[in-house]
């Protein structure tokens, strides 16, 4: 796949900008500004306990990048972390079950960060109470309250937090995954609450590649998705440096479009259109070098599993960080949207061979994530300031 003629995006989406040929300086990455990606370089001087925590912690993957986390400090010794409703994906996400997920990476990195420091984590979820299903009956009640406690344990994967990257493209196809790797990397979940599983089966990966391919095409051929990820492009530097969040572009094509209105952001690209098929190369492409699949499992789908679900998520990655794997959610076929229902079911009879949930009570694949040797570096993304989401 030609990446001069497109841009990619976070989310598993890519918009042609413009076809210019062989011009010289069209690389198809530009490096984020310095000030964007910051966060990558840890705490620094920071001396304050919880805000050294929190300053790992925002380096934890989440959704379109879009980092939904405010946390209060006013309470002596103790951390409070709640949803940033401003930021929800109600497309793509209606019940904040990704978000959510993504909260549950957050506590993970925060608390793996205060053992750093000998500092133990007492983590309650929901003090209040679950947030609702509906996103138009939430409040502002938290997602959890961590009180720090003595005794404090360094976790090994901690050591991999400033180098973990979720990569998206480039797996090796000619480097095949083991079985064994596979269990190594299942283990670190280190979780009684999610159920991991995976494979590098030829007709399992094949089946899984199938639906994950299909799903994607249904997913950028629903407008409102298509716009929702649209609204959350940051394209050039000065967007960058003013949002870092969402999905960072750099590069030639992307700011040149820009530039010169040839990337509508408020508009779908036409079916059969030169953007539309090269989405459709870009899904065909990802879920074809796909070398094995690994999957997260809850036997519910209750919000306090979804945050169980992203502290195992985390820390595979990280170990798949230790490893030198890609690990990419390519969870299309997993999103709630009614135009998705047939991959949901066929996703749920592919991993656990059950019929979709139709209940919080029911047995739910919460993460189906492709796994590869990666062929190329993978740039951290941008990451907004400690100050942006501390109340202190």
């Amino acid at each position: 796949m030609d990446r001069r003629n497109f841009v990619r995006l976070v989310g598993g989406g890519v918009i042609t900008a413009v076809t210019v040929g062989a011009l010289p300086g069209c690389a198809s990455f530009t490096a984020f500004p310095a000030q964007a990606v910051e966060a990558w370089n840890g705490p620094g001087a920071e001396t304050d306990v919880r805000r050294r925590a929190v300053a790992f912690a925002i380096t934890a993957p989440n959704p379109h990048n879009m980092q939904p986390w405010i946390v209060d400090l006013r309470e002596r010794d103790v951390i409070t972390l709640y949803c940033d409703k401003e930021r929800l994906l109600a497309e793509s996400d209606p019940y904040a079950r990704q978000i959510l997920i993504g909260h549950g990476c957050f506590i993970e990195l925060l608390a793996q960060a205060l053992g750093e420091q000998g500092v133990g984590a007492r983590v309650k979820l929901w003090p209040q109470g679950e947030l609702p299903m509906q996103l138009t009956a939430w409040d502002q009640r938290p997602v959890a309250r961590i009180e720090l406690t003595t005794g404090g344990q360094r976790d090994p994967l901690f050591a991999h937090v400033l180098n973990r990257r979720t990569a998206r493209w480039g797996y090796d196809m000619a480097r095949p995954v083991s079985a064994d790797a596979v269990k190594t990397l299942l283990a670190s979940a280190g979780s009684t609450i999610v159920m991991t599983g995976g494979t590098v089966e030829a007709a399992a990966v094949q089946r899984l590649r199938d639906i994950a391919r299909e799903a994607g095409l249904v997913d950028k051929a629903v407008p409102r998705v298509v716009i929702e990820t649209l609204g959350k492009l940051r394209i050039g530097s000065a967007e960058i440096i003013a949002h870092r969040d969402g999905v960072a572009l750099t590069n030639f094509l992307a700011r040149f479009a820009d530039t010169f209105g040839l990337l509508d952001r408020k508009a779908v690209p036409a079916l059969g259109s030169p953007a539309d098929r090269q989405m459709t190369e870009m899904y065909v492409t990802t879920s074809a070098e796909t070398m094995g699949w690994v999957w997260l499992v809850t036997d519910g789908n209750q919000r306090t599993q979804q945050i169980h679900v992203g502290r195992a998520f985390v820390r595979m990655q990280l170990k798949a960080t230790e490893m030198g794997l890609g690990l990419h959610p390519m969870s299309q076929a997993l999103q709630e949207y009614p135009e998705m229902a047939s991959y949901f079911e066929a996703a749920h009879q592919a991993v656990i061979g059950k019929p979709a949930p139709r209940t919080a009570s029911d047995t739910t694949v919460q993460m189906l994530c492709r796994i590869g040797y990666t062929t190329e570096p993978t740039p951290a993304a941008p990451r907004r300031p400690v100050a942006s989401i501390v109340r202190a």
